[in-house]
């Protein structure tokens, strides 16, 4: 994880307010093991590396075997997704499922550089799927009635959801 440090203290915050149980124990999905021991001074200086289980892979695969044991089903307090942005709201059925009523989900990137409040003639490289995914992505949290939203002008764009049903 590489967020903003000002969404980073954020979502600190957030952590500290709700006064979770199951954040404690960490699972962190990647398709590349580079990009998680980028963080793993910052991780070794918080003394967390024994709470955090790295598992290499697609995400959407493990959170399917998450689901498989019913026990999973609500138990989690927070989680994070930074991940394609292709997937997100596939990522977000599944969580939806995983974390509890009262839970948190942040989205990072839902901004995505601004593209997706720009008129489509001015975004440059940051248009194409992406944008037009994220674009779908944010309408489709924001309809949701399952959460209540919040996005933040941190970094990328953060959009903090708290499951109420």
């Amino acid at each position: 994880m590489a967020a903003d440090p000002h969404a980073s203290q954020f979502m600190s915050m957030l952590l500290k307010m709700m006064n979770p149980k199951r954040t404690i124990e960490i699972t962190a999905i990647d398709t590349n093991r580079e990009f998680y021991e980028i963080g793993l001074p910052v991780i070794q200086k918080a003394g967390i590396g024994h709470k955090i289980e790295f598992i290499e892979s697609e995400a959407l695969p493990v959170l399917d075997e998450l689901l498989k044991k019913e026990a999973n089903e609500g138990s989690y307090d927070f989680a994070y997704v930074d991940a394609d942005k292709l997937n997100y709201w596939n990522y977000h059925e599944r969580l939806m499922k995983l974390v509890k009523v009262g839970g948190i989900i942040v989205y990072d990137n839902t901004l995505w550089g601004g593209s997706v409040a720009a008129d489509p003639a001015t975004v440059g490289h940051r248009g194409g799927a992406v944008t037009q995914s994220t674009i779908q992505f944010n309408k489709s949290i924001a309809a949701d009635p399952r959460v209540d939203i919040s996005l933040a002008p941190l970094g990328d764009g953060i959009t903090v959801c708290r499951r109420i049903y």
